[in-house]
């Protein structure tokens, strides 16, 4: 019975991290334009208030080389932490909640749909801007 319970429980959270990456990328672009005053992605993306997002998703954290990241963020990077849809999921979510002394002013998109959405939007960026 504990085995079961243990295969249905994973199986759940499987599901649910699938179901983050599978967001829409073109509805994502949409919600993408309230990132964009701090963040940009593509083939001219520069830093900004915040760092381009070229090749973020799976990304380790502090993954671009000319930007300087808030120390609780650097902590994070040398913890070996990468930005895997769960985690930007959550970051999108409630940023202070996942880096509480991270630099990110940004309250959160508090819609699922829209952080998966946005998730799958930037999904499609490899780390020099081209889409995959």
């Amino acid at each position: 019975m504990k085995r079961l319970v243990l295969l249905a429980g994973a199986a759940v959270l499987a599901f649910s991290a699938s179901a983050q990456a599978d967001g829409d990328a073109a509805a994502g672009e949409k919600v993408f334009r309230k990132c964009m005053a701090c963040h940009a992605v593509g083939e001219d993306a520069k830093n900004k208030v915040g760092p381009r997002l070229n090749g973020v998703v799976g990304a380790s954290w502090g993954h671009v080389d000319d930007y300087k990241f808030s120390p609780a963020l650097l902590e994070g990077k040398e913890a070996g932490k990468t930005w895997d849809a769960e985690t930007l999921s959550a970051y999108l979510e409630a940023p202070k909640k996942v880096i509480p002394k991270g630099k990110m002013a940004f309250a959160g998109l508090k819609k699922e749909d829209e952080r998966a959405d946005v998730i799958a939007y930037l999904a499609q960026f490899n780390a020099d801007g081209t889409k995959k």
